[in-house]
This record gives C-alpha cells, structure tokens and sequence, in this order.
C-alpha cells in the first residue's frame, strides 16, 4: 500500500511567500531576458535558420524541448523527495551550463562544417531541454506552494510587468546587434548577455522559500489514470491542448513568415517582439487585477476571442508593403495583449481551480500536465514545420487574399481556437462571475476613469484624497469600483463612509452594494442610517423594497421619513394604504410631509382630499410647493407644473397667462355656458399678462366655477374646489393655488 506524501518540515507561512515573492520577481525578470535571447524568442529562430536549417529541422530541433516534458511522469516522486526548489534551482542551473556550449558554435561550423555544427546545436538544445523539463516538474507544485492563491493575479501582472519591461529592452537591443553585425558574431554576443541574465535568475530564485523535501512514493500509474478521468481536468487539458496545436507551430515560425512574405529585414522581425510586450505591458496590472477580483476564467476567455482574430489579422495583412511593418507592429500589440490575458487566466485557473490543493494529489496532476502538453507542444512543431517544408512551393492569390505556405497554419489556428473557446465554457471557473458579466464590466459606466479612480483610490494617503477619489469612483457608474466603494463603506472615517453611501447611490443596481446599503441602513448611525435609505431609492434596486419598509418602524423619524420616500422612487405602490393609514394618525409634522410626498409620488388619487388638508395650514414656501407638487402629481405628470413653476418664478403673470391661452380651445370644449367661459378666459389671460396677478387669479376662481365639474375626475374635481375655495380666501398670496388650478386643468 502507497503511503500519501507528507512534509518532513514545516509549512511555509504566508508571510514568507509573500516575502520572497521580490526573489521571485527577480528570477522571473532574468530568465526573461534568457529565454528572449536564447531557444525560445525570434533571434534563436533566426540564429538556426541562419545556420542553415530549414524548417522541419527548425521545427524537429524546437520539439526536443516539449518532449522532454515526458520525464515528468517518472522524476515526479524524485523531485518532490530531493525537494522542489532544491531540484528546480540545481537543474536550472545546470541548463545555463549547458547553453554555454552554444559559443562554441562558429569554432565548430569553421573546423568540422555545418552538418557537425547541426548535430552540436542539437545535442546542447536536447541536453537543455532535458534539464529544463526535470526543473520544470519540480517548479509546477513549488509554484502553487509558495504564491498565495489570493495574490496570484496580482504576482503575475506584477511580474509581468519587470518581465516585460526586461523583454522590451532586450528585444530592442537584440534587433539591433542582429542588423549592424553580419554572421554569427551577434548572435554569439547576445547568448553571452542571456547567459549572464540566466545565472542571475538562478541566484534570485535560490532566495525564494519553501519547495521543502517530502516523503513521496515512486510512480503510480493507477493514481495518473485516476487523474485523467478527473472530467473537469480532463476538458482543461484538451483545451490548452488545442491551443498549443494552434499557435505554438505558427509562434514558432511567425518570425520566418515576416521575413519571407511579409518583407520585413531581420531586424523588423525582431522588433516586431517590442509590440508584443508593450500589449503585454499594457494589459498585464489589469489581467492580473481581474482575474484575482473576478476568477480566471473570464480573463482566460477573452485573451483566446482576442486570439481568435490574430490569425485572420495576420493572414490579411499587406505584404512587402511600406506600412507592413506598423500593421504588423499593431497586431502584435493586439497579440500581447490576448497572449497575456490567456497566460495570466489559464495559470491561475490551473493552480487555483483544476489542479486540487491537496498537495498529496497535486503532484499527480503537475506532472500529467506537464508531460501532455510537452507532447503535445514537440509534434505541433514538428508537423508544423513539416506542413511549412512541404507546402514550400505554394504561392497564389484568391481574390484579394495572399495563398502561401503559412495559411494553413493560420487557418488550422482559428478553428482550433474555436473549438476550444466552446470547450473552455464548460471547465468549472473558480468565481461566480460570467464571460458576459466581466465584459458587461467594460461596457457600462466609464471603465477607464473607473481604473484610474481605483489605482488612486488605494494609493490615497489623507482622508481628503480618499473622499475625493470615492467621489470619483461613484461618478463614473462602472461596476469595476464596486469593491473599492464596498471598502470605502466599511473605512473608519464617518465622512469617508458618507462618501462612499453618495457614491453608491450613482450606480447601478448591484446586489452586493444593495446589500451593504441596507447593513448600514439598520445599523446603529442614525446620520448614515438617514442617507443609506435615500440611496436606496436612488439606485432604483427592487431588492431594497423590503428593507425600506421594515425601515418605516425604525427607531427614528428621520429614517422612517427617508424610508417612504425611497419606497415612493422605487414605486411601491403597495404600501399606499399604509403611507395614508400613517399619514391620519401621525402627528410630527415632518413626517407628515414625508408621507404625503411620497404619496403624490407614487400618484395615489385617493389621497388627495388628505393632501389639500395638510397643504391649507402650510405657511413655508418649500413646504407648500412640495406639498403643492405632490397634489399636481396625483392628477397628472409633474412635468407640466415643474415647467410652469419655473416660469413663474421671474414672470408669473406671463406664466399664467400663455397657459391659460394654451387651454381656451379645450376648456371652451367642455364648458356649458361658453360665452361666460370664453369671455372670463380672455379677460383673465388679459389679466394675467398686464402682470394683474390679483384680478388674474380671481377670474381664474370665476372660471373654474363656471366648468361642469362633475365631467373631470374626482381627484381632479376636488382639487379644482379646492384651488378656487383658498383663491376666494388667499387671493393672489399663494401662487401654489394657481399653479395647480392650471395643472390640473391642463391634466385632466
């Protein structure tokens, strides 16, 4: 019987991961500069080629390296027993060792010729790629140990973004030796430079912790066969399978197929890597943030629709054209971007949801990982370079499209991705957030300012910066900050709290800011109580209904106040009876009005009698025409009195006097005496525009008592009474009346 691994020391800490997440970075950045000059950028494409190599060589020397992924499936036990980081740093040492040799090539081209100096460059390529793999098991399970799943995006966008930066410059430079120095000599001076950044990696990743030796049994083919029926593992492998199918043959020779039909020189080819990492560098804090915010996979899905198109960019672009170079330069900006968000998303979907975190299972599933895809990864380049050699000969043009060699591996590389976006859709993600969700993140709202609005936000020093950047989170209606406003909520400082409530109030509806709205909304702060009820209406969410209501018995009147109000915007028109049974027996006058705004919002006719009682007494301005508009708003849209109302304020003769011309057809319609009707129309209209607001508002008392009030609505009928009733007794002093004998004349 198999004993299960167990750990012959103790388990890392949190603290030292994230301590030697730096070293890590660090090795990461070196091995960039290593692997970009040296196997696996275009300048080691063109140094073969260079060497005289054709294509199936190109592509036979290129799989040795994923080939070697076999040993995986026997070295597993082996490295977990000597100690991962122990076995990762020594064999990854040793592979720069071997590299070395490559500087002997030009003494073995000049001595003993090209086919010898073929064999040698093979042999050092196989004794790397054997070291490479043996590392490479050991760095899988060291990887998921020591970078805490909760920062994993974050670590790559982070490390991404020194490796890019690291990539770009090397590229750049690399370019450049490549077209001022003719042979190999700058090809020799570039794998000096790589070897130098290779052994500076080695030394940085000696500093990173854990990767400690484990009692581990030898190989068990039952426990990898038990893996491979894992079904979610299972479609994961199949999709990564399919990508390397399409894309590593056509990376490997993409270089080639710039020089060759493209047009571009040497130097442009590898330029062309420069745009490559500026969309790496672009994208990489925001892949990174994501996928730790909102789960892999959505990061994962929309790097591979972004590949989707590059293959049908690269087969339309113009060839030996002045502007190829800048198209070319796009689409490979384009190309990092996609690249990066598949490598950050996939990783991270590998580590923390495909691959158990039992680390008794986990070494099992690194290691058939590791060993598939190297299989998979050398016979794509073997067979891409044997479709290259043997398509050599091809060369035409359909329509307006360019037919060559490399179009097979273009199109070979949009229906496999294709087909394994579909299967990718049923992997198990490790977030509840869709695809679609996480695009709708992009589409709503400003998503730019959003991003800018969060970096600033968690870079804020002083209460001040973070009021105004929760502000400017608010502002910008985008969901990306939903998290952020969630943190501002929970902060320490009352006006930063406050802040953030406003702030959410401009969003839309989400259910987690909902939620953190009616937290507040009962706790213990009346002053945030009171503004965490008005968002509530505000953000228009019909989750809040309930907890608003429960509000109408808060402890306090304010935000029993702000409760029916917010019910009111929301539309409740179910607590109706409850707002006017509150509204006969309440007694604070604040309330009161609180209860028949929102009343008149929600356009409730039965209660007009009981809004005209409590509008007769009101001797405040703001309180009779908020209690003036809630009446206008039980007869009819509020637009009209809010026009009219606007008007008045400078002119209101003038005011009074359009509408009332603007209604003499259809009130001369419906009224029985019309003479009487027309002739107290004009002289009131006359009135009114001489600025007589007292003989204007009298004839308007004549005037409504000369309409048949029974053919209008019974809301409408009784606030007509009542208008004329309280211009009998006030005349011209409360304009509200005029307003709303007009309004609702206009209305019914």
């Amino acid at each position: 019987m198999i004993e299960p691994e167990t750990p012959i020391t103790k388990e890392t800490t949190n603290v030292d991961k994230l301590r030697g997440l730096p070293w890590s970075i660090a090795g990461d950045t070196g091995n960039t500069i290593f692997a970009q000059l040296i196997f696996f950028g275009s300048v080691f494409i063109l140094f073969l080629d260079k060497l005289g190599l054709n294509k199936t060589e190109i592509g036979s020397l290129l799989s040795l390296i994923p080939f070697c992924g076999l040993v995986a499936l026997f070295i597993a036990p082996a490295t977990a027993r000597f100690g991962y980081k122990r076995t990762f740093v020594a064999f990854f040492g040793i592979r720069k060792i071997v590299t070395a040799f490559l500087l002997l090539t030009p003494w073995v081209t000049a001595a003993f010729g090209a086919q010898v100096a073929l064999w040698f460059v093979a042999a050092i390529t196989a004794g790397f790629a054997l070291c490479k793999a043996i590392a490479d098991t050991a760095a899988y399970p060291w990887v998921q140990e020591y970078i805490p799943d909760s920062v994993r995006g974050k670590y790559y966008a982070s490390s991404n973004l020194f490796t890019t930066i690291a990539a770009f410059l090397t590229v750049t430079i690399a370019g450049a030796v490549i077209s001022r120095m003719s042979g190999l000599t700058g090809f020799m001076l570039l794998i000096v430079v790589g070897l130098v950044a290779g052994f500076v990696s080695v030394w940085s990743y000696a500093h990173v912790p854990g990767g400690a030796p484990r009692q581990a049994a030898g190989t068990d083919l039952k426990k990898m066969l038990d893996v491979a029926r894992d079904p979610n593992f299972l479609r994961y492998m199949i999709g990564v399978s399919l990508i390397v199918m399409a894309f590593v043959p056509l990376l490997s020779f993409l270089p080639l197929f710039m020089r060759e039909q493209v047009g571009l020189s040497d130097g442009n080819v590898v330029l062309l890597q420069t745009g490559n990492l500026l969309g790496g560098l672009v994208a990489g804090y925001l892949w990174g943030w994501a996928s730790d915010r909102y789960g892999s996979k959505p990061v994962m899905m929309i790097g591979l629709s972004i590949r989707l198109l590059l293959p049908i960019f690269w087969f339309l672009m113009p060839r030996h054209a002045e502007w190829s170079l800048y198209i070319a330069l796009g689409i490979a900006i384009l190309q990092g971007i996609g690249d990066l968000g598949w490598v950050i998303g996939s990783a991270r979907l590998l580590f923390v949801s495909v691959v158990p975190a039992d680390k008794n299972k986990s070494m099992e599933y690194m290691a058939l990982y590791y060993a598939w895809i190297g299989i998979i990864s050398g016979l794509s380049q073997l067979v891409g370079g044997f479709i290259l050699d043997l398509t050599k000969n091809i060369q035409g043009h359909f329509w307006i499209f360019s037919i060559d060699p490399y179009t097979i591996l273009m199109v070979s590389a949009f229906l496999l991705t294709a087909i394994s976006i579909l299967l990718f859709r049923q992997v198990r993600g490790d977030s509840p957030v869709s695809v679609g969700q996480f695009a709708n993140l992009f589409l709503r709202g400003n998503p730019f300012r959003a991003l800018e609005a969060v970096i600033r936000y968690n870079m804020a020093r002083d209460e001040r910066s973070v009021i105004f950047m929760t502000e400017r989170m608010g502002q910008t209606q985008s969901h990306l900050a939903v998290d952020e406003l969630l943190d501002a909520l929970r902060d320490p400082r009352f006006q930063v709290r406050y802040e953030a409530i406003v702030s959410i109030a401009r969003m839309r509806p989400d259910p987690r800011l909902t939620a953190a709205l009616i937290k507040v909304m009962r706790g213990k702060s009346p002053a945030l109580s009171v503004i965490a009820a008005w968002a509530l209406g505000r953000t228009g969410d019909p989750a809040a209904i309930e907890p608003l209501r429960e509000g109408l018995n808060a402890r306090y009147i304010s935000i029993q106040s702000h409760c029916a109000r917010a019910l009111a915007t929301l539309g409740d028109r179910e607590m109706i009876p409850v707002l006017m049974q509150r509204l006969a027996v309440e007694k604070d006058y604040g309330q009161q009005i609180a209860f028949a705004s929102s009343l008149g919002k929600l356009g409730a006719s039965e209660a007009t009698p009981a809004l005209l009682d409590l509008l007769r007494p009101a001797d405040d301005e703001s309180t009779q025409m908020e209690l003036a508009l809630a009446v206008a708003r039980t007869v009819g849209s509020e637009h009209y009195f809010i026009q009219l109302l606007r008007q008045a304020r400078t002119e209101p003769g003038t005011a009074f006097a359009q509408a009332l011309g603007a209604l003499r057809r259809k009130l001369a319609k419906i009224a029985t005496r019309n003479q009487a009707t027309t002739s107290t129309i004009e002289a009131a209209t006359d009135a009114f525009a001489k600025e007589d607001i007292k003989t204007g508002a009298a004839l308007l008392r004549d005037l409504i008592r000369l309409l048949p009030l029974d053919q209008f609505k019974p809301s409408a009928a009784a606030v007509l009474r009542d208008c004329a009733a309280q211009i009998d007794e006030t005349g011209a002093t409360r304009l509200e009346y005029l307003l709303l004998a007009l309004h609702t004349l206009n209305a019914d």
